[in-house]
């Protein structure tokens, strides 16, 4: 550790601001970041990074650290205990629940940011150990309705190749600020430069992507289903769909051909508010291209219907042919899952004990939380964990989300900050930073070449934060469900060689059945002690290794790890440890996708009866956004050049835009009688908050959008706590979301707006 931490000299780790975490170089002067650049050698980055991460250091030196578990006074105030006492208390606490309520009333919420993962991956140990069954995190007000569709379509996760694509779509989605895909400006600017290549844009803002675009499609907001339904309705009625591979490839076809023919191009075109001459040649142009790559985001994953046009989203691809190709969409493989697209269409849906919520891919959506507390149902969450989250902050209707916590009969909170969560929490459980430890993230999903990135700490931790996989050992040992006595044989076998241990580790799981939902812990308490210094928590990764090389050999071979049996998977871990950058640990070939398409025969399976209905009721529906108490549309949480997520606590790594502006257009402006500048006042039926307005000739009129990350408290100097920019979830509802994924509504709030003096 002494030569890590030493100043002057470059370190090797990653960024944690969004999914891609790309390779960074930081030099260091006494704890803090003094100099940031890309990693040269990352293998994916390859010394490409954004402007926001040359501010890390706003978080990794950020004002409100916690250093020791604190517990919550009758008064409200906290008070630092040991972590002895914290271990003791916490685990009788929820043991407590677990005996008067069962342990399904324990809910878990978190298990990682955009780079910090390891935790969650221990995680599940401590919540079998209690028995508890609901989780969530914020893939479920993101992801979860396309994951769902995905399960349906094919039973695989697919990613775009778009360094490749003849055309590229983006929907909903602004890559020049939200990134993710590797190298996002350098790829944007290379297909808008040429001239055989096509970028095409869904979007009602004029973004930055947009402006690049040779086609923007400027939809307006909420009426993406409509817009999505009339570009498959073109490839339809024009027989521009790949009707020889689809016929090798898809179950279902007639059906879809049949729901999408009936539908009205120009009529949905004069919804969506886009030329129906635009809407034609836009489905002329992927049709006639040799590879189409398509990425959707917040844009519509958190709008209207966004679960079916998720769903109609993938039909384009599909239609037209573009799957298992260079420039298209292809199948990936993950080191470690973070979410299961598996089809679930035969088995009955999973559902919240309460609301009777979808559960998808084992997450309930976040949006009926405060409902499974805020009642008095034998079966509600009474004690919840947060981990690496800050529910109270994040998710819709925070006022309501506020209530259910303190309801909560125990809550407990591990952070590296006192964020808004963690002072509604009874106990408070310090972590290191994701500079301080050992950290990954699971956000591994390109394709052909798939790397996966164990970042060492390059900073000791102060004294007394615990890493999040020591927290959940002692708490697994607190609730009495592993002793040393387990761990005797497993260590001793250790002492002759990891294959000796692997023999050990394996047959003690098989011959105890109260080690198997706690293997994570074991692994860490036996093979932890072995790994390099600052590396215990990558004990996790040895069994991710070894399954990965047994279900994908050839990909792994590709990869440069080769032998037989447990070789390869002991080869990748060992060059995931040992390395200070990405280890590539995946090399496909396109035709690797087909394998991974989950469904008898290998083949898509394109009729959802669930989405097609809700299709056929975009006849009859229209989409009103005239409602005159709240006339204008409020995209709440839009990624801008300094909005991040809100590990960023401290305003001040902003260079512009530090209150976070609403954006609105020149018209709306002028008929308000605000200038740029000015201030407003936005409300909607939860709030009110005071805004400055940028006018902007980006936004359509009746549009109005604040960013991301803003609105969270921090210390100031010796003084009371402050907040720069509007919460945006002070403004949103919690009912207000998809019927099927229970994904919120963010990106369509209806709001008013007033200017103020």
């Amino acid at each position: 550790m002494a030569e890590a931490t030493r100043d002057g000299e470059w370190q090797r780790t990653a960024c944690i601001l969004c999914e891609c975490n790309c390779g960074i170089e930081v030099q260091l002067d006494d704890r803090h970041f003094a100099r940031i650049r890309g990693d040269r050698g990352h293998p994916m980055s390859a010394g490409y990074t954004c402007n926001k991460a040359l501010r890390l250091d706003h978080y990794q030196n950020g004002p409100d650290r916690i250093t020791t578990p604190l517990r919550r006074r009758d008064d409200g105030t906290f008070e630092a205990i040991d972590w002895d006492t914290a271990i003791r208390e916490v685990a009788a606490r929820l043991s407590a629940v677990r005996e008067q309520h069962g342990g399904e009333a324990i809910f878990y919420f978190g298990g990682g940011g955009q780079g910090n993962h390891l935790g969650g991956g221990y995680a599940g140990a401590t919540l079998r150990a209690l028995g508890a069954r609901y989780r969530s995190n914020a893939l479920a007000q993101e992801k979860t309705g396309e994951i769902w569709v995905q399960g349906r379509l094919m039973g695989a996760g697919v990613r775009g190749d778009f360094e490749h694509a003849e055309v590229a779509l983006f929907i909903g989605k602004n890559p020049w600020q939200s990134h993710g895909l590797v190298r996002a400006r350098h790829t944007l600017r290379a297909i808008a430069k040429d001239p055989a290549r096509t970028l095409i844009v869904i979007d009602p803002r004029r973004t930055e992507t947009a402006e690049l675009a040779d086609i923007h499609l400027p939809v307006k907001p909420g009426t993406d289903a409509w817009l999505l339904s009339a570009l498959v309705a073109v490839l339809v009625q024009e027989d521009l769909i790949a009707r020889q591979w689809l016929a090798a490839h898809a179950n279902g076809v007639e059906e879809i051909v049949a729901a999408f023919a009936a539908v009205p191009v120009a009529e949905y075109c004069a919804i969506a508010g886009v030329p129906e001459a635009l809407v034609r040649e836009t489905a002329r142009r992927i049709a006639a291209a040799s590879s189409v790559a398509v990425a959707e985001d917040l844009g519509i994953q958190m709008n209207r219907h966004s679960t079916l046009s998720s769903y109609v989203e993938k039909l384009i691809w599909i239609l037209s042919g573009n799957f298992a190709k260079r420039g298209a969409q292809n199948a990936f493989s993950s080191l470690v899952k973070l979410a299961s697209a598996g089809r679930d269409d035969a088995a009955p849906a999973r559902v919240s004990p309460v609301v009777g919520a979808r559960i998808i891919s084992s997450l309930v959506p976040c949006n009926v939380i405060p409902d499974e507390i805020l009642t008095d149902h034998p079966k509600r969450y009474r004690a919840m964990i947060v981990e690496s989250g800050n529910p109270a902050h994040s998710l819709a209707d925070s006022q309501r989300m506020r209530e259910a916590l303190r309801a909560l009969e125990t809550l407990v909170v591990i952070d590296v900050a006192m964020t808004e969560t963690a002072r509604l929490a009874h106990y408070v459980l310090p972590a290191p930073s994701q500079y301080e430890k050992a950290e990954a993230t699971f956000f591994n999903f390109e394709f052909p070449r798939n790397a996966f990135h164990l970042r060492r700490p390059i900073l000791p931790a102060p004294d007394g934060p615990l890493p999040e996989p020591e927290i959940h050992a002692r708490l697994v040992e607190a609730l009495g469900a592993l002793t040393e006595a387990d761990l005797a044989p497993l260590r001793e076998a250790l002492t002759r060689g990891r294959a000796a241990f692997a023999e050990a580790f394996f047959a003690a799981t098989a011959a105890n059945p109260r080690l198997s939902p706690i293997v994570p812990v074991v692994l860490y308490r036996t093979l932890g002690p072995t790994l390099p210094a600052g590396c215990a928590s990558a004990a996790v990764l040895w069994g991710a290794a070894h399954l990965f090389a047994m279900q994908n050999p050839a990909s792994v071979r590709r990869a440069g790890f080769g032998g037989d049996g447990p070789e390869a998977g002991e080869q990748l871990f060992e060059a995931i440890l040992n390395s200070p950058t990405a280890v590539v640990f995946s090399v496909d070939d396109y035709e690797d996708s087909w394998e991974r398409v989950r469904t008898p025969e290998h083949r898509f399976h394109l009729v959802i009866p669930e989405l097609l209905e809700e299709l056929a009721q975009l006849a009859t529906e229209r989409p009103s956004n005239a409602n005159p108490e709240f006339p204008f549309v409020l995209s709440a949480g839009e990624r801008r050049a300094y909005t991040a997520n809100t590990i960023f606590r401290d305003p001040t790594w902003r260079k512009q835009d530090m209150a976070g502006a609403l954006r609105m257009s020149p018209t709306d402006a002028a008929r308000l009688g605000v200038a740029d500048g000015g201030r407003a006042r936005v409300t909607t039926k939860r709030g009110s908050a005071d805004v400055i307005v940028e006018v902007s000739d980006t936004m359509q009129p009746g549009h109005v959008s604040l960013p991301n990350g803003l609105g969270v408290d921090y210390p100031l100097d010796g003084g009371p706590r402050a907040r720069a920019g509007v919460a945006p979830n002070e403004l949103t509802a919690s009912e207000d979301r998809d019927w099927l994924a229970g994904t919120p509504w963010h990106k369509h709030v209806a709001a008013r707006i007033e200017a103020i003096g």
